[in-house]
């Protein structure tokens, strides 16, 4: 992690003391970080927040992780290469002796324990005028970029000031524009984001994580006060890209090179039925048909909460970075090419019992999926399922349980002579996981969590790291968000 200057630090030092007259203020149609912005979705468009001018809220979020994992496989002995006889399927965390081999040179067990780095997000709402908002959101530290890094900004307008206020827009329409994360799916507002996991039950997020941030636009319709339609095209990628992209065959041979932009969409219905009972369905569509990378299940930029858990001690004879292989317990499908990604989200909550539940049905591919002189697709999907219930006065108190499992086909991964029958043929892998998690708030903006986690890992090939892998153990975080 780089060491900040004076600057930085005195930087920080005036921010924080700011945030502690404006992270009050409040900002029309947004979310708080704090225990209010649980459950919350889009902003509602009946919004009860008056204009009083131009205001500021600065906050920010801070997690502290503790963890006690342990990681197992039964890969076989595979040599590194002809002239590293090391097994390239050990785990990273084994201990190395002086010489430079491993300690138990056949073992592929590791544990993982210790304080992971703390990851903290600064965020900047900033009121511009009556139902127009912007906002900037900043990693201060996290796991894959330990340094200061912008995640994006974005204006979004609900209502038109400038016209005086037409009714028809500010009740029915908004449109949010600049580099954001894309409205797919309803787990985004429950996944932890660097330091800000206050609204995730739990320490980590989906085996498949949809997460990025692209440049664009959407366009929102509310037609009644209980359905949300939306609209939006990005262009795609991470970040700006400016350079032409030669529209030629590229080197596989069979896919010419284009450069897409996403379009998606979503439309949600979410209804208080009874002051106990509200019921929630959302689905989402996500299409790119060819670009050079999109990152839709690649772009986290802050790194899984679950530090170095079922990662190989070495890939191509280099030692595994923690800080660059920062996807540990997630899976990677690998279309970062051509991605056509669904989304169903049901959300139910009947005083302090919730149901949170999802299904991702994924196709895509990277250029060098051809087969026969054709652009194949491989398949994924995913189902997912939470329930959570909160008790004791304001909900301090949560138990939960959570049960994600994930099918699909990894890029560039096939069975070998050692796999049977199925020698030749694209590895089709299933990974499930338990997690049983408990919370305690001890105020609005503080929450303490542990989590208990079984993660298993089916049909991985015989020479693969991950063949008929596990890892076990417990997570405690320490959050603040305000």
């Amino acid at each position: 992690m780089k060491r900040p200057s004076f600057k930085t630090v005195l930087a920080v030092f005036i921010l924080t003391a700011m945030a502690a007259t404006v992270s009050a203020q409040k900002i029309q149609y947004s979310r708080y970080y704090d225990k209010r912005g649980i459950n919350v979705f889009e902003p509602s468009k009946k919004d009860t927040v008056a204009y009083e001018g131009f205001k500021i809220r600065i906050g920010g979020s801070f997690t502290q992780d503790y963890q006690s994992i342990k990681s197992t496989n039964k890969a076989n002995y595979v040599v590194t290469s002809p002239t590293n006889a090391t097994n390239r399927n050990l785990l990273v965390g084994l201990v190395k002796n002086a010489n430079g081999s491993y300690q138990n040179n056949d073992s592929v067990t590791s544990r993982m324990n210790g304080f992971n780095l703390a990851m903290a997000n600064l965020n900047f709402d900033i009121q511009i005028d009556d139902g127009i908002r912007v906002f900037l959101e900043n990693y201060m530290s996290a796991r894959h970029h330990n340094e200061f890094w912008v995640k994006g900004g974005y204006i979004q307008i609900d209502k038109l000031p400038m016209f005086g206020n037409p009714e028809w827009f500010t009740k029915y329409l908004r449109v949010k524009i600049g580099h954001f994360q894309p409205n797919y799916g309803d787990f985004q507002f429950r996944r932890s984001d660097g330091g800000n996991t206050i609204f995730n039950p739990f320490a980590e997020n989906l085996l498949l994580d949809a997460f990025t941030t692209e440049i664009g636009g959407e366009v929102y319709v509310f037609p009644t006060a209980d359905v949300m339609l939306m609209a939006g095209m990005t262009s795609g990628f991470i970040n700006g890209n400016i350079q032409p992209t030669a529209e030629s065959i590229n080197s596989n041979g069979v896919v010419r090179t284009k450069r897409s932009p996403s379009i998606f969409g979503k439309v949600a219905y979410d209804k208080q039925i009874q002051t106990d009972l509200r019921f929630r369905l959302s689905a989402s569509v996500y299409n790119n048909s060819n670009i050079v990378r999109n990152t839709l299940f690649a772009g986290d930029r802050t790194g899984s909460h679950y530090f170095a858990v079922m990662d190989p001690a070495q890939i191509n004879g280099t030692a595994t970075s923690i800080t660059a292989n920062f996807t540990s317990g997630r899976l990677d499908p690998g279309v970062a090419n051509r991605v056509t990604a669904i989304n169903v989200s049901p959300f139910l909550k009947y005083k302090g019992l919730e149901l949170q539940g999802g299904y991702d049905m994924i196709k895509g591919s990277v250029f060098a999926d051809v087969a026969n002189g054709k652009w194949n697709k491989r398949d994924w999907n995913q189902a997912y399922g939470e329930l959570v219930y909160r008790f004791l006065k304001n909900e301090q108190l949560y138990i939960g349980a959570r049960y994600v499992t994930a099918t699909g086909e990894p890029s560039g991964l096939r069975y070998g002579t050692n796999d049977g029958s199925l020698n030749g043929q694209q590895a089709k892998v299933n990974v499930n996981r338990f997690a049983f998690a408990a919370g305690y708030f001890p105020t609005r903006n503080m929450l303490l969590k542990v989590e208990m986690v079984n993660q298993k890992y089916n049909d991985f090939p015989w020479a693969d790291y991950r063949y008929n892998a596990k890892f076990n153990g417990f997570m405690v975080e320490a959050v603040i968000g305000f």
